[in-house]
């Protein structure tokens, strides 16, 4: 009865919605993907439960040695790792593969929590922080995983403006962001170049550069307000819509169930992250505030980044709609996120 009594409702209802719309869009096409994600959708939810029902402070002194193992499974990428549209970010485990750059998230977000609930944000701790995660960053984003290097960023600066810095210091910050903007131009692969060219002008090259963008943007507006029909969608399912069931999922999802399916969609995400926020007030420790903006940070950045170049308003970066697209690992990471705030909500119900 405990046990049931400390289950986290609206954190496992806005999940299990989200998740049941991605499954049922990838089982009306591909049975055996929709299989795959039932199955990490199930370990997802172990794994999800088991960090609900602990404290999370505990976990504190495995922090750094999960954060050494994650950075060697990432250096591991480049030796046996299987290469996919000219990434390498997957680790071959059998039936199933296994992405370390998106398991990097959570343990990031604890490794950053822990951090600045101990330090003062002055440059001599924000340097410290930067040289913490900066090995991380490095063998992701030459993987390349431009997305996930994005989403990785957004979640330290997000965390970092939680710790109540200056708000000298954040102009200041932004300034040597913006100057280095040349040289991230200069190491990003061509294809990741392309994109932004494409986002630019999309119908400069309308059958090659800028087909992506086009055909996600006609699949959103040919749903319109109840959509095709689940199954039905022309642009998704004549495969004029690529990556319907990863990056593309909301135009496909859209293109099938109108307006009113992209409005549940984001009236969960809304809810969910209302949620957390409310958490966030509620807790009186520093780690496990920390760690809610962590993860709130992470969910939105990734829907807004997603959403936003399925509509064609953001360029493509290969961000996945969380607990919406098809994706193992990605999968994995969100659930162990929303687990650690779980137990977060848990610890400061038991405290009040």
């Amino acid at each position: 009865m405990r046990f049931l009594k400390d289950i986290n409702l609206p954190i496992i209802l806005s999940s299990l919605l989200l998740l049941s719309i991605g499954i049922i869009v990838l089982l009306s096409s591909s049975l055996t993907l929709a299989s795959q994600q039932l199955f990490a959708t199930a370990l997802g939810f172990i794994i999800f439960l088991l960090l609900s029902h602990s404290d999370y402070r505990a976990l504190t002194h495995i922090i750094y040695p999960t954060y050494l193992i994650t950075l060697l499974l990432l250096i591991v990428v480049f030796v046996v790792g299987i290469e996919t549209r000219g990434s390498v970010r997957w680790i071959p485990l059998g039936f199933f593969n296994i992405q370390p750059s998106e398991l990097a998230k959570p343990v990031l977000i604890l490794l950053l929590a822990d951090f600045w609930s101990k330090h003062l944000p002055n440059w001599k701790n924000i340097s410290l922080s930067v040289g913490i995660i900066l090995p991380a960053l490095f063998l992701i984003f030459k993987q390349p995983d431009l997305g996930t290097t994005l989403t990785i960023t957004a979640i330290f600066l997000g965390m970092l403006l939680i710790t109540r810095i200056s708000f000298k210091k954040v102009v200041l910050l932004g300034f040597l962001f913006t100057i280095t903007m040349p040289l991230i131009w200069l190491n990003l692969q061509d294809y990741q170049k392309q994109r932004v060219f494409n986002f630019l002008s999309p119908n400069s090259d309308p059958l090659g550069t800028g087909y992506n963008i086009i055909q996600s943007t006609i699949a959103v507006g040919s749903g319109q307000v109840f959509g095709r029909g689940l199954g039905s969608g022309t642009q998704s399912r004549l495969q004029f819509l690529p990556e319907f069931r990863t990056d593309f999922i909301f135009a496909a999802i859209s293109e099938e169930l109108g307006l009113v399916g992209a409005l549940v969609i984001l009236s969960l995400y809304g809810y969910l992250i209302f949620y957390l926020l409310k958490v966030s007030k509620e807790t009186g420790n520093s780690f496990g505030y920390l760690i809610i903006y962590g993860v709130v940070t992470m969910i939105l950045f990734q829907v807004f980044v997603n959403i936003g170049m399925n509509v064609g308003i953001l360029p493509i970066t290969g961000i996945t709609l969380p607990l919406v697209s098809y994706g193992g690992s990605s999968l994995l990471a969100t659930l162990i996120c929303l687990g650690l705030s779980a137990s977060v909500a848990n610890m400061s119900r038991k405290l009040t």
